[in-house]
């Protein structure tokens, strides 16, 4: 494979892997409306602590929130000679980077918490931890929507040729 092709393989698989990232954050907000202002606490906490309805978000999106900043820092790496490229790119690096502490800041915390409840009543911090985690996934949606968009205009700005 020669560079060209070695550098459109690893755009598209950046790109990809950037988009498949922010898939499942974006469905959390668009969730969260609902969840937040129509859902009562007990259907809240029933399913998403009880039925492992994001059971797959951690299996299959936290290697993927890896790759989302492993792809894009190698080809980061790989046109840091195309400066405005490689800015670009390294922003939408640094930026699912910070999408990542934002989760491990923002959502891990709640979750910890989450995975000590039990059926029976509402716990008396129902609305912080819920709070917490519906805002911390908006959070990292944020980083990520931003991530990609610099991306998205790192790949269209490399030079052809």
């Amino acid at each position: 494979m020669d560079i060209r092709g070695f550098l459109l393989f690893w755009s598209v698989l950046s790109a990809i892997v950037a988009a498949l990232s922010l898939g499942p954050s974006f469905a959390h907000v668009l969730e969260s409306v609902p969840r937040l202002t129509r859902w009562s606490p007990s259907l809240w906490r029933e399913t998403t602590v009880f039925n492992a309805q994001f059971q797959f978000f951690a299996i299959v999106g936290a290697p993927l929130d890896a790759a989302a900043i492993v792809c894009p820092g190698l080809l980061a790496w790989m046109l840091r000679s195309d400066r405005p490229v490689f800015w670009w790119v390294l922003a939408a690096t640094v930026l699912y980077l910070m999408a990542l502490v934002a989760w491990f800041t923002l959502v891990k915390p709640a979750n910890d918490v989450l995975a000590t409840w039990v059926p029976g009543p509402i716990p008396d911090n129902f609305e912080t931890i819920r709070s917490r985690w519906e805002t911390g996934h908006m959070v990292v949606t944020g980083f990520k929507a931003v991530g990609f968009i610099a991306l998205a205009i790192g790949l269209l700005s490399i030079r052809r040729g």
